[in-house]
């Protein structure tokens, strides 16, 4: 009975992180847009933002994304990379916003790996 709840864990685990990481982009291409002139949006709230954040990153949080990127972004073809705790908030500003007619959004995910994208370095 223990090992069926073992796997039952482990199972669920797995399907957390894929969960999590799904959607993404991939490191080289975010790189590579940042060379480029990519615009970083930290989607956590005004607290969050002030307890800490990349200094590249804008603060649009996901309540006031939308109207927010209207008024900083009028180029809905420029490249947005989104960001914020755990990457689930940005995985939904970035539907918001590709709705909006934004065609080059993409989720960095988390700030720890925000981070290491943006800086090249760990934590």
């Amino acid at each position: 009975m223990s090992s069926n709840y073992f796997f039952a864990v482990l199972a669920l685990s797995v399907l957390y992180i894929l969960y999590r990481h799904s959607g993404q982009i991939p490191r080289k291409a975010a790189v590579n847009y940042l060379k480029n002139g990519a615009l970083v949006i930290d989607v956590r709230d005004a607290a969050e933002f002030e307890s800490g954040h990349l200094s590249q990153a804008i603060n649009m949080p996901l309540e006031e994304v939308e109207a927010r990127v209207l008024d900083s972004v009028k180029d809905k073809k420029k490249v947005l990379l989104l960001h914020c705790k755990t990457g689930i908030r940005s995985r939904i500003a970035k539907q918001r916003l590709a709705s909006m007619g934004y065609v080059n959004v993409f989720n960095l995910g988390s700030y720890e790996r925000a981070f290491r994208i943006v800086s090249g370095r760990s934590l």
